[in-house]
């Protein structure tokens, strides 16, 4: 028996570009701006990271069974994140303070804590991904007995009391701050700003490949950002002070926009990509040498590190470095 029909999800021809003022895109950018360096900021010195493949991936397939926006994915991803980061720290916090108390005390409540984050993520999960739902404006809000029904479904018993607290923990935990931009809102303001500076693939074409490799790199996060902190050494082993300093470079949406523009640009008209990267750079500030080592690493993921009929692959660091000198190059 077929189910009931799910509502239409927003087709790439509905998203328009150049519908915005200058000066309201120019405002929208200089808010950008300061919430990325806020966030790089606070993120030095942070350990840990929930953005793993399989969790990127349950969310994904979730967000499309309930036929979500993108957006929606991206930020539920993001809560998710944060939220587990600010659960992990907490515990570490309670256990050193315990520790000093009492070893033992500190073994069995550690455990207890452990465990308990372990038996409500998924509850945790879903209840992210609903609350992202709550912050678009385009498609209904995912109602408790749909969720209900899923974790059901999943083999867990919960009563929608304790979904309701589920969402509220979330919610407290991040003092209510959930509506935060996510990397698809960077690179929507900054295709809008091509658009107006003349750039020569049209935004429409960019985006649709931009959001493609934008879920290839929430997929293969790890993979990704391991990948482009060996080159930005020229290391293929990174110390442990290396990786730490690098935490920040996972958190800077700016950077990792600029990198996917430049990646599809590369695929949809690869003769117009020092184009595309000189306008970015201009727009952003960011060097034009790490815009060519993100795009080069993605596009490594993606569409491999061989060429066509290529027997050798070509070092990462020699590609990258050609990159470099061919956006120099053209600006």
């Amino acid at each position: 028996m077929d189910g009931p029909v799910r509502p239409r999800l927003a087709s790439l021809s509905d998203f328009q570009f150049g519908a915005v003022a200058t000066e309201t895109i120019e405002d929208v950018l200089l808010y950008l701006a300061h919430q990325n360096e806020q966030a790089v900021q606070e993120a030095a010195g942070r350990m840990g990271s929930f953005r793993e493949t399989r969790i990127v991936e349950f969310v994904f397939l979730l967000s499309e069974q309930w036929c979500l926006e993108k957006s929606v994915s991206y930020q539920a991803v993001e809560i998710l994140e944060r939220f587990m980061v600010k659960q992990a720290e907490n515990i570490c916090r309670q256990a050193t303070l315990q520790l000093r108390e009492n070893e033992n005390t500190e073994s069995r409540n550690w455990r207890a804590l452990k465990e308990q984050l372990f038996n409500k993520f998924t509850l945790r999960l879903v209840s992210c991904v609903q609350l992202a739902s709550k912050l678009s404006f385009h498609y209904k809000i995912i109602s408790n007995v749909t969720v209900l029904n899923l974790l059901q479904a999943l083999g867990y018993q919960y009563t929608k009391e304790e979904l309701l607290e589920s969402e509220l923990d979330v919610l407290k935990s991040l003092n209510f701050q959930i509506n935060l931009p996510t990397p698809l809102a960077y690179v929507e303001m900054l295709l809008e700003v091509l658009g107006y500076n003349g750039c020569l693939v049209p935004a429409i074409q960019l985006h649709a490949t931009c959001l493609t490799l934008l879920d290839l790199v929430y997929l293969l996060h790890k993979p990704i950002y391991e990948s482009l902190l060996r080159a930005s050494i020229e290391n293929s082993t990174p110390s442990r002070l290396q990786g730490e300093k690098f935490i920040s470079v996972k958190e800077d949406f700016m950077l990792l926009a600029v990198g996917i523009i430049a990646a599809s640009a590369f695929i949809q008209n690869h003769e117009c990509w020092s184009q595309v990267v000189g306008h970015l750079q201009s727009i952003t500030g960011i060097a034009l040498e790490s815009i060519a080592e993100f795009s080069y690493t993605i596009l490594t993921h993606s569409v491999g590190a061989n060429t066509p009929g290529r027997q050798q692959p070509v070092p990462p660091q020699l590609a990258a470095r050609a990159l470099r000198a061919a956006a120099s190059s053209n600006t």
